[in-house]
Order: C-alpha cells, then structure tokens, then sequence
C-alpha cells in the first residue's frame, strides 16, 4: 500500500487507499478462511480412513459438529463439515503443507460454486477462468448452471461464446462482493449486515412488525432476524423467524417490497421445507411460511405450508395467525409512519 502514488485528487486518492486495503485485508481474511476449510477436510479425510466400519465418516463428522458448535457456534453445521470434506477431495493439491499454497486461491464462496461441476477437467478450467479473468461468485455460478465450458468446447466460433457470456454476465460483476459476504463475516465472528438486503421501508416495517406479533398474545416467542440459511449456489436471509407454542411449529416471515410473485412462493417453500429438515423436531408441527408485501393489494397476505391440504391443522393456524385484515392494516400503518418521518426529515 505504500507505492500508491498521489495525484492532484485527494478523493480519487483516498478512494485508492481504501479499496486497497479493502482488498488486502479479504485477501488475507480468505487465504486462513480458505485454508481452514481445505485442513479440515484433510484431517476428517484421514480419520475416515482410519475406520473400518461402513458408517464411520458418518457418525465421526455427526459428533464433531456437536462438539465444534458446543465449542466455536455456528459455522459448523453437518452439511458445513461435509463441504469441508468435499472440497478437500475435490482440491487435494491447493496446499502442500500448512504453510504454503501451491497455487493463487479463489474465494471460500467461489469453491463451493466449484464443487458443483463433477467433472474434473471442468473444473479446473472454470478455476482457472475464475482466476485470471477476475470472475464474482454470481458470475461463475452463472456460467457453471449454462453450461459454458460445454458450450465453448463444442462451438466452431468461440468468440461468439464468449462475447455472449461477457455481455450477460456483465451486471453480475462486483468488485466488493466480499464486502457483503456472509461466510466471511461468520469466520469473523460478526453479525450479518441486514442493511445489505433489506431497504429503508422494509426495515422500518420489520421493526414493527416483530413488536406487532409478539404483542399480538397469541403464542409467538421470536426466534431470529434476517437468518441465514445457505444452499450449495445461494446465501438467503429469512426476514423474521417465530416459534408459535400454541402451533407448536416455527413460523417464517419474508417481506418483499413488490408484489408477491410466484418466484417469492418457491423461494418461501424452499424456506419452509429447510427448516422442517433442519430446525423442525419430532414434538413440532409442520413449518409455516408467510409472505408479505408492502403493497397493499389483494395479495398481501399469503399463506404457504407443507401440508396444506391438512384440513384440522389449517383450521387451528387461521385462528392463531393474525388475518389479512391485520396485517395489512399493520403494514399500511408502519407504511404512513415512515412516510411521515421521512418527509419530517427532509
């Protein structure tokens, strides 16, 4: 950082200074992240060898979860210590001992992109791209779910290929991506920054909305605020989590800014089916899924469950739940209040 050079523009100088020591510092933070993992993997792969019974791995890395969560928090989940694994086997050679790399690495969130693509020699070559063409995370995931290696490989005209995929991917590009990622802030030890994914009007209205059902006095115990939950291509954020003891299930909330789309209804299935594979017990109802809109049309308020066709458990959930009626008006009111605030401060 030293050798920058001044200019006769102190902002575009400072600018400079900034972003790089932004990107000194991911550099640093990605390297031990990345290395971490890539040990981990190691060392669960060598202990698994050493077992002689067909279930070993699995129990080994079940105990080695509860006891590094008991110890460390979250971050070291099953499906997590699997990736570990999983990435260790699929790059054996990244490291050829703790304290050296064999090559230039990528992010910790580009290899789990990575570890899609079974092929090897895909693999590679998307590794390779990924690094001298400086790709983002979205713009690989992009390229791997087209297939573009494929496509590139059988094409008689390649630049054609390529010319199409720069001109796609172009809006998916972003130097900072590492800024917001959550897999770094979790190795950190800090919280997530909602602000990220949430606007104004958004947070404003979750902020009273959480106070809204807990106030509501029908059996709701908050859980949890923009959760984390993580796919193998995706990092989401579920806006708000309750546990209803009088359901006995865990309710999730998700809040758009638009109106409700169908896409919001899958993604808020996926939520619902997480949860009841990962949080959900046996005492416990199927998850419920509600999404809401802060455009108050008919559409609200929607209703999203496992078991929908579950005539008596239905009947029990719309008398709990708040209707539509309420939380439209709720919306609609945290909606003027913020309006006026806005407009009070300007």
């Amino acid at each position: 950082m030293t050798d920058i050079q001044p200019t006769e523009n102190i902002f575009n100088d400072s600018c400079m200074i900034i972003e790089t020591a932004q990107s000194a510092a991911y550099t640093v933070v990605n390297t031990v992240l990345v290395q971490r993992n890539w040990l981990l993997g190691q060392r669960m792969e060598n202990e698994i060898l050493k077992g002689n019974r067909a279930d070993y791995g699995k129990s080994l890395i079940t105990q080695l979860s509860i006891e590094l969560t008991q110890k460390y928090g979250k971050g070291f989940t099953k499906s997590n210590l699997y990736t570990f694994l999983q990435f260790y086997r699929a790059f054996p050679d990244i490291f050829h001992a703790v304290s050296g790399k064999s090559r230039a690495l990528l992010s910790w969130t580009q290899y789990r992109v990575l570890m899609q693509v079974e092929d090897k020699d895909a693999r590679e070559w998307y590794a390779h791209e990924t690094l001298s063409q400086a790709w983002s995370s979205r713009t690989l995931q992009r390229n791997i779910s087209s297939q573009y290696y494929y496509r590139r490989l059988a094409s008689h005209n390649k630049e054609v290929v390529e010319r199409e995929m720069q001109a796609i991917t172009a809006p998916l590009q972003d130097k900072f991506e590492y800024i917001k990622s959550p897999v770094i802030a979790e190795f950190l030890g800090f919280t997530n920054n909602s602000s990220y994914t949430e606007t104004e009007l958004e947070t404003a209205i979750l902020n009273h909305l959480q106070t809204f059902l807990i106030e509501l006095g029908k059996g709701y115990a908050f859980v949890a605020r923009q959760q984390h939950i993580q796919t193998e291509k995706e990092d989401y954020y579920i806006d708000l989590v309750f546990y209803n003891y009088l359901l006995k299930c865990f309710v999730l909330i998700d809040l758009k800014s638009s109106k409700i789309r169908y896409q919001d209804v899958g993604q808020m299935d996926m939520y619902v089916k997480m949860y009841d594979e990962l949080k959900r017990t046996d005492g416990d109802n199927p998850t419920l899924g509600i999404l809401l809109c802060a455009d108050t049309d008919e559409d609200v308020a929607r209703y999203s469950t496992l078991n929908s066709n579950d005539q008596l458990f239905a009947a029990k959930y719309l008398t709990y739940l708040p209707t539509q009626e309420e939380l439209r008006r709720e919306i609609e009111q945290q909606k003027q209040h913020f309006l006026l605030a806005h407009n009070n401060n300007s």
